[in-house]
């Protein structure tokens, strides 16, 4: 976990996580990235949870840096699943005890360990926010449509961060989360990396959590907004960084990559032509 000054909405998400009921013999130790909060987070998880790895970072790791420090501290433990978990994710009743049983599933079908995916809700609407994704369609090179889940568990090809458990076998081929981002791309690129490795991604039946959608308005695709905000919005971390966003691209579409490279740069430029053109 990874955390910033959301000390309310943090020490609700260990709530929710400390109220499962586990199989017998399954424990958890839970390592939590404190970025240069300001809002006493980090003292407040220790005073309710002393048994919590506070790890404390510079303020400028975001989420794929934080995440990446708490992993790399985890990973010293003999454990076997790693669970991503977001301190905005409040996990829903029996959401452990469902992500193992289809994660024995999956060996069972697979003959190899999977990633599963869990997917949450928003705690008014019940509108899907978060999951599994997919391709629209077989032409598509990346993965950007959500999936719902279903009744059954059901493949995937990469997934939103927010509730994902990975299995030491996986860890163990992939490792952490790549270097090349910092907030964006990081749990969506771990996915496509491991299923360019043969390793299957499936979505845990039902919603097993809450979180609502992220309500930031991406401002370099506003036309009203001049050019240089919404550049330097663009590039900012919680944006779409060109640096990252080629690495990204470069990586998972082939020789498509340079068609891929230039989207957001002609977007930036001219939003209301896009808007036209795309909705």
């Amino acid at each position: 976990m990874t955390c910033y000054n959301r000390r309310n909405t943090t020490l609700e998400c260990l709530r929710c996580l400390h109220s499962q009921e586990l199989p017998k013999g399954v424990r958890f130790d839970v390592y939590l990235v404190d970025d240069g909060c300001t809002d006493g987070t980090g003292d407040a998880v220790h005073a309710k949870y002393p048994d919590v790895h506070v790890l404390q970072g510079d303020g400028n790791l975001y989420w794929c840096g934080g995440m990446r420090m708490a992993w790399a501290e985890a990973m010293k433990g003999d454990y076997d699943y790693y669970l991503w978990l977001n301190d905005d994710t409040m996990l829903l009743r029996g959401a452990i005890n469902t992500m193992l049983e289809t994660a024995h599933e999956v060996r069972e079908q697979e003959g190899r360990d999977g990633i599963i995916v869990s997917s949450c809700r928003d705690s008014e609407s019940g509108r899907h926010t978060y999951g599994g994704m997919v391709k629209r369609n077989r032409c598509s090179r990346l993965p950007d449509q959500p999936m719902p889940p279903g009744d059954q568990m059901q493949r995937c090809d990469t997934m939103n961060g927010n509730l994902v458990l990975v299995p030491r076998e996986v860890f163990n081929l992939l490792g952490n989360l790549s270097p090349d981002y910092t907030h964006t791309f990081g749990d969506v690129d771990y996915g496509m990396r491991a299923r360019r490795s043969g390793v299957p991604i499936w979505v845990a039946p039902e919603h097993l959590a809450e979180c609502e959608a992220n309500a930031r308005v991406r401002l370099w695709t506003v036309p009203s907004v001049p050019l240089k905000e919404r550049w330097r919005d663009m590039c900012g971390p919680r944006g779409l960084p060109p640096r990252q966003w080629y690495v990204y691209v470069k990586r998972h579409t082939g020789a498509a990559w340079p068609f891929y490279a230039v989207k957001p740069l002609v977007r930036v430029l001219f939003p209301g032509l896009w808007n036209l053109r795309y909705g």
